[in-house]
Formats: structure tokens, sequence, C-alpha cells
């Protein structure tokens, strides 16, 4: 989507990726591994006004992407809305599943961090920003989104919502009264924001969101409309009941982002909704799984969210309810 977007607005895009998956551009690409140093510098040429870099998870990353200056004018990151920490300075990954949390709403990027380390996902994300944001070598914009959505997604928390319609579930279980909302980032906006970023380099740290946080019960309207199937929702107060009504949007407490600074920084506007963008991914997962075992398809939703299609233990719950 960043290709697209960037092509669109006349830039002269070159993609590189391991070459694991299709790229869906009209832009040059290139086959490559970060840790190949050679490989990357070869592909930056005589040098480039802008680099973009989805895939920086580790301190080693970020130290990489400062050793390019005089190859790369500008840097554009991608970081995780994970970095912020509740009140007992907990980011997301330390927050065991039913255990009370609070956030700011909405966080702005002035809001607590987690303290910078190697021990978890989040930590990780925190010294890359770090290291970007303390040098002064090159322009470095640090964006901070939130759960990221769109075609291609291997992680797709949609899919919840989508399997259960081409199941033909006529009930959805919602932990949390169906309030919970955690904040979602559709690639059209993201890629907006980048090319902004971009056109406009400088130090910064940016959140990176959709206009709003649709509550999880408005996502599966949202979906069940894409999907033109309709359910009937059961909200069940407080927590997951032995996993019943867990999902992957299922936080006890809002987690939203402002996104008030990159409108001041680069003039950001979104470009799309949750409710416009998550059509164009639900056709995807539909087309993607058609005819082919999911969990090969989606392999990273596979790992994180098989457990919630438990039907049998929604079953027996919804019987339970009944019974009383």
């Amino acid at each position: 989507m960043l290709a697209k977007r960037l092509l669109e607005t006349g830039w002269d895009v070159l993609v590189a990726s391991r070459g694991e998956r299709p790229v869906e551009s009209d832009a040059r690409h290139v086959t490559l591994d970060r840790a190949d140093e050679a490989a990357v510098r070869a592909a930056l040429g005589e040098g480039v006004d802008a680099l973009v870099d989805f895939v920086a998870f580790e301190a080693g990353h970020a130290e990489q992407l400062v050793g390019l200056k005089g190859l790369a004018r500008s840097l554009v990151v991608i970081s995780s809305a994970s970095v912020y920490a509740d009140a007992a300075g907990r980011s997301l990954d330390e927050i065991n599943d039913g255990e009370d949390v609070s956030f700011r709403v909405p966080l702005t990027e002035r809001e607590p961090t987690v303290a910078a380390g190697n021990a978890t996902y989040s930590a990780r994300k925190r010294a890359i920003e770090q290291i970007l944001l303390g040098q002064d070598g090159l322009p470095a914009t640090v964006v901070r989104a939130g759960a990221i959505y769109g075609p291609w997604d291997l992680n797709s928390r949609e899919w919840y919502f989508v399997k259960r319609a081409l199941d033909g579930r006529r009930v959805v279980v919602l932990a949390y009264g169906g309030q919970s909302r955690f904040q979602p980032t559709s690639v059209h906006n993201l890629a907006e924001l980048i090319r902004l970023a971009a056109e406009r380099p400088g130090r910064r740290l940016l959140n990176g969101a959709d206009p709003g946080a649709p509550t999880v019960t408005e996502i599966a309207r949202h979906i069940g409309a894409a999907m033109e199937h309709e359910w009937s929702e059961v909200l069940v107060p407080g927590a997951p009941k032995d996993g019943v009504g867990d999902n992957p949007w299922g936080v006890p407490r809002p987690f939203v982002l402002d996104m008030a600074e990159a409108e001041f920084e680069v003039g950001y506007r979104p470009v799309t909704t949750y409710a416009k963008a998550v059509r164009e991914t639900c056709e995807w997962l539909t087309s993607a799984t058609d005819g082919r075992d999911w969990r090969e398809v989606l392999s990273g939703a596979a790992k994180l969210y098989e457990a919630q299609f438990d039907y049998g233990a929604e079953d027996a719950f919804l019987r339970g309810l009944s019974a009383g």
C-alpha cells in the first residue's frame, strides 16, 4: 500500500524484501536480507531521499540504519504503540489475560513508556526509538502504529470475525460487555502518514492510527456487514469465561491513540475509516483462504488466535445461559 501511495504522488520507489511473498506493486523490487550489509548498501546505490523500515525489531537494526548516513538522507521507521506503559509501568505484552489495566485516553506521544531493553517486543521497540531519536546525524521519524490491518496481513485480527461469518456462526460472544477499544490502523492511513513524513524529514515521534477506535461490538458489525452476514451478540460483563468471549481486541480498558501530533507535524489527515477499509481486508481473507487450510495461509493468526475458535466451548456456554 505504501509503494502504491508513493508512486501515485510522484516518488521513485524501490521495495526490498526477502522474497517470501509476492510484491503487489508496480514499484521496482530487489530481494535481500537486511543482515547482508553489502546487499543493503548496494540496493541504496548512490543514495535515497527516504528509507522506510517496517522490519526494525531490535536495537541492532536501529544502529544499522544510523550507519547508513550518506546513503539515506532521512528515515521513517515503524515502532509500536505497545511501548506505552499502563499505570503500573507494564506494556501490553506484560499484562496477563484478565488483569486490570489503565491507560490514559487518548494516548499522546508524551505518555510514559516501558524501559528500553531486550526482554520483550515492546522493550526492543523502545530501544529502537531511543537510538533513532537520540542521534542527530539523520532525520528520523518514528511511527508508533496501532493494530495494523489490511490485505496480506498474516496475523489478521479481523479473521476472528471473518472466519465466524464463513463458518455460518449466528452468535458472537464478547467479553467486557463488547466495549473493548483497541486502536486499529489501516494500511492506507499508515501509508499516508509515512508519505507525509518522508516529504517533510525531521526528528520526531508520531502515533499512527485510524480516526477513532471502534468498540469490538462495532468491529463485529462492520465485518458482519462487509461479509453480508448477520449474527446476534452476547455481551458478557467482565473478563472472558474460560476463554469464551476472548478476542484479538479484548482489552478491559480503552487503548486509543491521539493523532494531534501527526496533524501538527506533517499535516496528516486520515484517508479512510475502519468501516470503509475493513471491507478490503475481509475480501482478501475470504479469497486467500478459499479452499485452503487457513492455518497455513494465516500462519501468524493461527499461532496467536487459534484458541479463540473453540466453538464447542462457546456453544456449551450459550446452552448454559439458556438453561439458566
